[in-house]
């Protein structure tokens, strides 16, 4: 394995957007570091607020909570009818 690949191996993926050109993009980064644009190179980054899980899979999750509170007998939380009778 290349040193800087073994290096980044701990090193978490931050979201970054760019001022200057207005692009978004994530970075393997470590807190010291400052990151740098791939596309213009600026290094004005702003870091954003990353989502927990892509879409689809929150998607596939919320289906599987509400089949198991369908099957415990409460699922007003998941609809507006509450629960069948």
């Amino acid at each position: 394995m290349p040193p800087e690949q073994d290096r980044r191996l701990g090193v978490p993926l931050y979201n970054f957007h760019c001022p200057d050109c207005d692009k978004e993009f994530e970075l393997l980064i470590s807190s010291s570091d400052t990151p740098v644009c791939p596309s213009c190179g600026s290094t004005r980054a702003e870091q954003m607020v990353s989502r927990i899980a892509p879409d689809q899979k929150l998607k596939a999750v919320a289906k599987a909570w509400r089949a198991q509170a369908t099957k415990e007998g409460h699922t007003s939380n998941f609809g507006s009818g509450g629960p069948k009778r």
